[in-house]
């Protein structure tokens, strides 16, 4: 095989398809990328949960396919520095050539490197990129980390005619995002692993257009654009049907500025050690809010807030990374934090920004 690229568009095939190889030493063909000479160069790369397929332009002269170990192709195009790059083989291995340089690389046979499977057979929903990207990143960081409940452990994304609408949890808080004037007609909805969430958000940020096809069946989805086709399996569960557990009515509300909330959370942090509990104390008669935070190690800390209160009278106490976590999601200056009383979850939506819907459970004490 022999063809001639601009070492950009190779470079950045080459790194958005190391991040999904996989690292089982058991199996060196899956720390491969598989290089495809045809029409053009296609890199492909998988981990036999997800996958990556990116099309680079090229000039070609001779077809082949060849499997390199990414890590080694990777930083081998970084230390070039010249604008166009020739891939060629010898006596089966690749060689990389430019003004100056030639690099060398041992191959892997590429018998057993596997299939990408695309649901390119099914009816694909077309959807807004930066608006389905939007979705997932404002809710991803509330799934667990853990897949011992694989539904807990994956975002949530149910596309339907209008609206996109993404749900995360981990039994602690719940992130709801809506996106709504989404076009298309078709419905699709999916239970995606958090990690390939948050690649599929890496690869969205990386590919420059206005939409994207995403297509899925029970067992997988792909999301496809031009040049780039992304497959990730998919969970076959049902995700826990949270309206039942969102509360109607609040005992007790605090609209207050975002930023003011944050600063007080950050100064809680210092003072409230491992632990990381904050305590809130809302006295509506009174007009008194107020956020407290103590340890043995550091000291205490007991900071008003401004806030338009009403209700009834409560004290309750918090995790702070459950509160912090959804602020910067949130597209409004002010929020309003709905208490549904004593040991009972909170809710906190933007006052300008109906969109979000973010809900965390107490602590005990």
């Amino acid at each position: 095989m022999k063809t001639r690229t601009k070492k950009e568009g190779i470079l950045n095939a080459v790194v958005l398809a190391e991040r999904i190889v996989g690292k089982k030493e058991s199996l060196p063909i899956l720390s491969c990328i598989l290089l495809d000479i045809g029409k053009d160069i296609t890199v492909r790369a998988t981990n036999l949960e997800a996958g990556i397929e990116i099309h680079v332009a090229s000039e070609v002269e001779d077809k082949g396919i060849i499997a390199i170990p990414a890590n080694v192709l990777s930083q081998t195009l970084h230390s070039i520095s010249s604008e166009k790059v020739t891939l060629k083989t010898e006596e089966g291995n690749l060689v990389i050539e430019s003004r100056g340089t030639k690099t060398l690389i041992k191959s892997i046979p590429h018998d057993e490197f596997p299939a990408l499977n695309t649901t390119k057979d099914l009816h694909g929903v077309n959807v807004s990129r930066e608006e389905l990207m939007r979705g997932i990143s404002a809710v991803s960081y509330a799934a667990s980390p853990s897949m011992i409940r694989p539904e807990l452990g994956s975002v949530y994304v149910s596309i339907k005619p209008g609206a996109i609408l993404c749900v995360a949890t981990d039994s602690f808080r719940l992130a709801e995002k809506t996106i709504s004037g989404v076009a298309g007609k078709q419905s699709v909805e999916l239970l995606v692993p958090l990690k390939h969430a948050l690649e599929l958000v890496h690869v969205l940020e990386h590919v420059n257009v206005g939409e994207v096809e995403l297509s899925a069946d029970e067992s997988q989805m792909s999301i496809a654009a031009p040049g780039v086709c992304y497959i990730s399996r998919v969970v076959d569960g049902t995700f826990p049907n949270y309206k039942e557990i969102m509360p109607k009515n609040f005992a007790t509300e605090a609209t207050v500025l975002k930023n003011d909330l944050a600063e007080t959370l950050r100064k809680a942090r210092v003072f409230s050690g491992n632990d990381q509990h904050v305590g809130f104390h809302a006295y509506p008669k009174r007009k008194i809010f107020s956020a407290t935070a103590r340890s043995a190690e550091v000291g205490e800390m007991s900071d008003s807030i401004d806030a338009a209160l009403s209700g009834e009278d409560l004290d309750i106490n918090f995790h702070i990374g459950y509160l912090a976590d959804c602020l910067p999601t949130i597209e409004s200056d002010s929020i309003i934090m709905g208490f549904s009383g004593a040991g009972k979850p909170l809710v906190i939506r933007g006052v300008s920004d109906p969109s979000f819907t973010y809900l965390v459970m107490p602590l005990n004490r």
